[in-house]
């Protein structure tokens, strides 16, 4: 009971923090918009850079950061062992936090060792491709809803008359094409992994960098057709404009949430998504028992780059299914409208960006809990499940989403209604085929044998 009590205390605390570091942001953002206006620039270029600062070099550089500990942290547990401790301070591990200032040290003093037949130029490209697109994805990740400047900000202040209107969110771009900037940017991480392989002069790194390409080319394919359901269900390629969206009721109750409306375009995007990490089980590009990958001729921080770009993509795939499909900053249980009546703008804008860090926290336990529980697949499975299931299955899941739109008058009630009876269908089957086996009578002779 101790316990419980003590889990309970300690998840409202870290609610309670993400909305203190919620608010933080917003302010920030109203104060370099304030200053941008006072100097004669749009404020919207101040509140942009205050977003990069706070949601780029912030948010994703330490989570990715702290992922590195975690990891170690969380398969320790499920294997049932300590994991890193060794590094103490006044006699504590501190959770094994230290461990990131000694990787931080060790990369940026390791000494460089690099193959003498390597391509120079394209050696030393490559590490920042695999981590640059990564790094830009984030961009368009709406992690909190606007508000206006004039609900952050004294009002008293001279140029609010004029700029009091200016909306701030916590996202740094907030662009028209939204999807597709995902996936152009996304298809452009395929080059570093290519060009580390070939420029690094080395079979079995070139052997990994063909499979790496091969694995994310492939894969992209049924990524892309995956949010296809959601751009038409939606009618908007924004991410900002899906997360506002999903706030609306279907059925007359339900929130719209992008895992109600399309469950098999949720399953099929988590699975492509999670094989463009090349983290396990779909990473073969770094099988130590077949090949070694195609970065193993990179030490310190160009192995570092490439390193720390894997948990970023960890993230990255966080923020962007939380928007998509889980309501982004949408409290679910209690509508966002009725939630900014009650507390005000600004506190309901920190509390559904705090809703939104939750959720992307959640998420980033589920990938390292899938990491560790699976086994490699084959290659030839991986291409299998790509080919062969997933790509099929989001091509009807896009039919079957235009053909519910389009009977029901460009409202969502059927696609809804499909979606809840494909949610209990793959519960029940689940449930039917994750049972354990009975155990098989012994033989009669077995038996005799035994007396």
């Amino acid at each position: 009971m101790n316990r419980l009590v003590g889990m309970i205390v300690l998840l409202a605390g870290v609610c309670a923090g993400f909305v203190g570091i919620a608010y933080a942001f917003y302010l920030s953002a109203a104060a370099l918009a304030y200053l941008f206006a006072w100097l004669g620039a749009p404020p919207s270029f101040g509140a942009a850079l205050a977003n990069v600062l706070t949601l780029m070099l912030t948010v994703l550089m330490i989570s990715a950061s702290l992922l590195t500990v975690a990891e170690r942290k969380w398969s320790a547990m499920i294997q049932n062992r300590i994991g890193a401790n060794r590094i103490r301070i006044f006699g504590t591990a501190l959770g094994g936090i230290p461990f990131l200032a000694a990787d931080a040290l060790k990369m940026l003093t390791k000494e460089r060792v690099e193959p003498m037949g390597r391509t120079r130029f394209l050696y030393g490209l490559a590490p920042v491709l695999a981590f640059a697109p990564v790094f830009a994805l984030f961009a368009i990740v709406p992690i909190g809803g606007p508000v206006l400047l004039r609900d952050l900000l004294p009002a008293g202040w001279s140029l609010m008359p004029r700029i009091g209107g200016t909306p701030i969110s916590l996202q740094v771009a907030s662009n028209d094409t939204g999807l597709l900037y995902i996936f152009a940017i996304a298809s452009l991480q395929v080059y570093g992994t290519a060009l580390a392989g070939w420029a690094s002069n080395n079979k079995l790194a070139l052997l990994g960098g063909v499979r790496a390409s091969s694995q994310m080319i492939s894969y992209e394919v049924s990524l892309g057709l995956s949010l296809v359901g959601c751009m038409m269900a939606y009618r908007t390629l924004r991410l900002d404009e899906m997360v506002v969206q999903q706030g609306h009721a279907v059925l007359g109750f339900l929130p719209a949430l992008g895992i109600l409306l399309q469950p098999v375009g949720f399953l099929i995007f988590f699975a492509s998504a999670f094989a463009e990490t090349k983290r396990a089980p779909f990473d073969l590009p770094e099988g130590e028992s077949e090949i070694v990958g195609y970065f193993v001729e990179y030490s310190g921080m160009k192995f570092g780059l490439m390193f720390l770009a894997e948990f970023m993509e960890i993230v990255v795939l966080s923020g962007i299914v939380t928007a998509v499909f889980l309501g982004g900053w949408q409290p679910i249980f209690v509508p966002y409208g009725w939630l900014q009546l009650q507390v005000g703008p600004v506190l309901a804008a920190c509390i559904g960006a705090a809703t939104f860090l939750v959720k992307m926290v959640v998420l980033m336990w589920l990938q390292l809990t899938i990491r560790w529980l699976l086994p490699r697949f084959r290659f030839d499975q991986i291409q299998k499940l790509c080919w062969k299931i997933l790509l099929p299955a989001a091509l009807a899941n896009v039919f079957v989403t235009g053909a519910a739109i389009l009977l029901d008058g460009n409202r969502l009630d059927w696609v809804a209604a499909l979606g809840l009876l494909t949610i209990l269908v793959l519960a029940m089957v689940t449930a039917a085929t994750g049972r354990a086996p009975r155990p098989a009578p012994a033989a009669h002779g077995a038996a005799a044998a035994g007396h």
